[in-house]
């Protein structure tokens, strides 16, 4: 596939250009070339020396990730942004990332997937950021407790869950918010939420949910936010492309 169809593609699905004034993140083709062609595309959470490197010995055209390189642009190429654009470079692989809009896809975002784990139904966008939403919301046709939640998420994403369990007892109306979300703690009280679900937290997210009478589960950045690039993995193998993942876990 050429280069940039497969990059009009991607933007196209994901409405990159609705989130150019709301996202730090240089989102689209952020390394490389226009021209040129695309086989085989590797996908990672994370745009790191590790990655980069591991894209590079999987003879990858592509790597599309979630977090990419340039946030606000660069002053200076070199140190660590060298570092790790220069194997991009010399080796021809460009870089995609997509921050924002694959946090509030509804389809193939982190959000979404992370909802398709907890079997949320009539789902609706949630998080508003600028225009334009970093999340979704749903009910659980079951309602779980906190246990239950918790231990679903630790088993589905392979990860430990911290619970500040300050909300009802019976939890049927989520918000999700992948990643640094901890900052819609208000916003799901306001919701009339039973819970949010997110990555990691900040010291006061502690008091905020408990103040707020909300349960919030902290269940890693890294953990929740692998089903974007997971998704468009399977949507790019419908167009005949090659996919590998690159699984390289923080743990936060």
């Amino acid at each position: 596939m050429d280069r940039t169809e497969f990059v009009d593609r991607l933007d196209d699905r994901l409405r990159t250009d609705d989130y150019a004034d709301v996202d730090a993140s240089a989102n689209g083709l952020q390394v490389g070339r226009a021209d040129g062609t695309v086989e085989r595309v590797a996908l990672a959470v994370d745009a790191a020396a590790a990655t980069v490197e591991e894209a590079v010995d999987r003879d990858a055209d592509v790597l599309v990730v979630h977090h990419g390189l340039a946030w606000g642009g660069f002053d200076r190429l070199t140190g660590l942004n060298y570092d790790r654009i220069e194997p991009l470079v010399e080796n021809d692989v460009a870089l995609y990332v997509s921050h924002l809009p694959l946090d509030g896809h509804q389809e193939l975002g982190n959000a979404a997937g992370l909802a398709d784990v907890l079997g949320l139904e009539s789902r609706e966008p949630f998080g508003e950021y600028g225009p334009e939403y970093v999340g979704t919301r749903g009910t659980a046709t079951d309602p779980y407790d906190a246990d239950e939640v918790a231990a679903l998420l630790d088993r589905e994403l392979d990860t430990e869950t911290q619970v500040l369990g300050f909300g009802p007892d019976e939890i049927a109306d989520v918000g999700i918010i992948t990643g640094s979300g901890a900052d819609f703690i208000q916003a799901a009280a306001d919701a009339g939420l039973d819970a949010l679900v997110t990555g990691e937290g900040k010291q006061k997210a502690y008091h905020e949910a408990r103040d707020l009478g909300l349960n919030v589960f902290l269940a890693g950045h890294y953990a929740t936010e692998t089903f974007g690039v997971r998704a468009l993995g399977r949507v790019v193998e419908k167009w005949g492309l090659e996919t590998t993942y690159i699984d390289h876990p923080t743990g936060i």
